[in-house]
């Protein structure tokens, strides 16, 4: 859209999620360009010039585009399997189909999970892709070709494994890299990939997957090449207490101290899970700022416990939500999130005060943009950020009757999304994405799936 361009979005409710939680029971929004431009009660002003749309919201709601925090897009071809395991005997029964992999089956499989976000209020997503077996092609490329098509913002976490079976880590030997083909191969991702400029639309984070699947080397390495390179990193962390029993037995220390030890807490950083920290693990992170990805539906999933997300919001450490991967929770839908970190986290030691409607909202929204780096310009409704923003309709069956729109959302039923913008680009209508073919993306992934069950069960 030209930045004189105009679209006008009135009568729907607003929830700006900004710093005063600033909401309108009806308003409107003016997108000019790539922006909101300005945003308020009632209808919008009068003598708009280069008004190329007029949206008549009546019965939605607005809210800022979904923030995906944390996502495995390569498992959209693994989902339904292990269904009753914890993490490690999950990672054990999959890992050898997973190092199966190709650029195939990751270009439909990073298909099948963008459509499937995008469609469900997505406006920027990640993943966290750290599995390259030797000689299957450019799966960093196809996945953020599969972003570009989808037409949402993304990072693409590079991910790496240098730890194999025979050095006591999980995954196959020939699934992991050597140490200096990883950091080659990662920063080699970023200055061909990284976006740094303002409203990009693709960025790279330096990404090693765990403790245990990683040497201490990639860790601390890996931590100085995002840093020469302005980049910044993610892992998972503090996931279970099988990993906190690793770091102890393997490193003689915690993982957050162990992170702390190879200059993984910092502005600059953020984790997946956090699910089992103490309360010093906790002031560590508030004290660097270092950021978290709920990953409520997964960590129920895979019986890994419930992350202290109210501990960690009242000490001021960022946090957002994330899908994970499709293997371990198999809707990969973030709206989902939004009502199971409400719901989960009542189950925990702060019950019905743990999280409201609206810290939930602002978690997938505005906490989202914050541990990507990305709350200058994403995050919430206010004149001059990004206009990346959602309607979610609320006059039908399923939310009709409940009054507070914000609490319709987060509690009731999924909500249909109307429309979606990203950078003031359509990318949803009516529940369909509107520049990929869902249709065809499902029957590649069912394809795909299938070729990597046979190669597989091949051996």
């Amino acid at each position: 859209m030209a930045a004189t361009e105009r679209i006008v979005i009135e009568n729907c409710a607003i929830a700006t999620v900004d710093a005063d939680g600033t909401e309108y029971a009806s308003g409107h929004l003016v997108l000019a360009g790539d922006r909101i431009e300005s945003l308020g009660a009632g209808p919008a002003p009068e003598g708009l010039t280069d008004v190329t749309r007029r949206i008549d919201a009546t019965g939605h709601l607005a809210t800022p585009g979904l923030v995906n925090t944390h996502h495995h897009f390569y498992q959209w071809l693994t989902r339904g399997l292990a269904t009753d395991h914890n993490l490690f005997d999950w990672l054990v029964a999959l890992y050898p189909t997973w190092a199966r992999l190709d650029e195939d089956m990751v270009s439909a499989a990073a298909r099948g999970s963008l459509a499937m976000m995008a469609r469900g209020g997505v406006t920027t997503a990640m993943d966290h892709h750290y599995v390259y077996p030797r000689g299957t092609g450019d799966l960093s490329g196809a996945i953020i070709r599969a972003a570009r098509e989808t037409g949402v913002r993304f990072t693409l976490a590079r991910g790496s494994m240098d730890r194999g079976e025979s050095d006591g880590g999980l995954p196959p030997d020939f699934a992991v890299e050597s140490l200096d083909d990883a950091l080659a191969a990662t920063e080699a991702t970023v200055r061909e990939h990284h976006d740094s400029s303002s409203g990009a639309m693709t960025q790279i984070a330096v990404a090693p997957c765990s403790p245990f699947s990683v040497s201490t080397e990639l860790m601390r390495q890996g931590a100085e090449l995002a840093r020469s390179l302005g980049v910044r990193l993610h892992t998972h962390g503090s996931e279970t207490v099988e990993e906190e029993k690793f770091c102890h037995e393997l490193f003689g220390m915690g993982p957050t101290d162990y992170f702390e030890s190879t200059g993984w807490l910092g502005e600059d950083v953020w984790m997946a899970h956090c699910v089992h920290m103490n309360d010093s693990d906790i002031a560590a992170f508030a004290r660097t700022g270092t950021g978290v990805a709920h990953c409520p539906s997964s960590n129920a999933r895979l019986a890994a416990g419930i992350a202290r997300v109210p501990d960690l919001l009242r000490s001021g450490v960022p946090v957002g939500l994330g899908v994970d991967g499709t293997a371990s929770n198999e809707s990969g839908e973030l709206h989902t999130e939004l009502r199971n970190a409400l719901l989960v986290n009542r189950l925990g030691p702060h019950r019905e005060h743990a999280l409201t409607a609206r810290q939930a909202l602002r978690l997938g929204t505005y906490g989202g943009a914050q541990v990507l780096g990305r709350a200058r310009e994403t995050g919430s409704l206010e004149p001059g950020k990004l206009a990346d923003l959602v309607l979610w309709r609320m006059d039908t069956l399923a939310h009709a009757s409940i009054a507070d729109p914000v609490a319709a959302l987060v509690l009731g039923a999924a909500a249909p999304v109307t429309a979606s913008f990203v950078g003031g680009r359509q990318i949803v209508a009516d529940g369909r994405l509107l520049h990929v073919d869902e249709e065809k993306i499902a029957r590649a992934t069912r394809a795909e799936a299938q070729r990597l069950a046979r190669i597989a069960g091949q051996g």
